[in-house]
């Protein structure tokens, strides 16, 4: 007997972790929230007056968090 089309089946892919991290993370520093850019290696450049708004949308969005530094080593 096959599965029917409108099964919860058919979305689990978007609940399967993900192959690579996401670009964009919010970093939790000591003093304040920043989005980091994984692929820069640094803080994302986000305009301050800008700032708030954009972390409050990235968790509205579900974007992972961390208080670790989440970027890679440097060099």
């Amino acid at each position: 007997m096959s599965t029917p089309v409108g099964t919860p089946q058919r979305y689990a892919h978007l609940w399967e972790q993900r192959a690579t991290p996401p670009r964009w993370v919010i970093w939790n520093t000591a003093e304040e929230s920043l989005v980091f850019d994984r692929a820069l290696n640094m803080p994302a450049p986000v305009d301050d007056s800008d700032l708030d708004d954009v972390v409050r949308r990235m968790r509205q969005a579900g974007a992972p968090e961390s208080d670790e530094y989440p970027g890679r080593p440097c060099a």
